[in-house]
């Protein structure tokens, strides 16, 4: 006697729960993930504008104010384009505040641009002044880490 053949595979109900458990783990997982790229992109913000200040206390040292070089012709000071501004170009915008610097004060904001003003209502715009005070326009305390 011959022994009928079993067809192998998978169902179409099985196929079906595969792809359903798929999609649910990827509902889940791209939300959180989206969140994660988002917090990333701010702590590289907020080490930028670190640098910043940085040069700006070492132009400071040299030039005893914040607002132009002292040489004849005094010059505005510019802030310099990092690797890490070029970075997150289309993430964020880099720029003094209005009417900033002056003589003895500055305060460098980023301005979340691009796919990062889904952080506007937690954090927002980010800033950072001569005397280390971190600012923040969201309504999130724990912006600054």
């Amino acid at each position: 006697m011959k022994r009928a053949s079993r067809m192998q595979g998978f169902t179409l109900i099985e196929v079906m729960i595969v792809v359903a458990v798929i999609a649910i783990l990827a509902a889940v997982a791209y939300p959180s993930y989206q969140d994660s790229v988002i917090k990333t992109r701010r702590a590289t913000a907020q080490a930028c504008l670190v640098e910043m200040a940085q040069f700006m206390e070492r132009f400071y040292t040299t030039h005893m104010r914040y607002d132009q070089t002292s040489a004849s012709p005094a010059v505005d000071v510019v802030l310099p384009t990092l690797t890490c501004r070029t970075d997150l170009t289309n993430f964020y915008t880099f720029s003094f505040a209005d009417d900033e610097p002056t003589q003895t004060t500055y305060t460098i904001e980023a301005v979340p641009t691009g796919s990062q003003v889904a952080d506007n209502a937690r954090c927002g715009t980010l800033s950072l002044n001569q005397a280390g005070t971190k600012g923040k326009s969201g309504s999130d305390s724990t912006c600054w880490k």
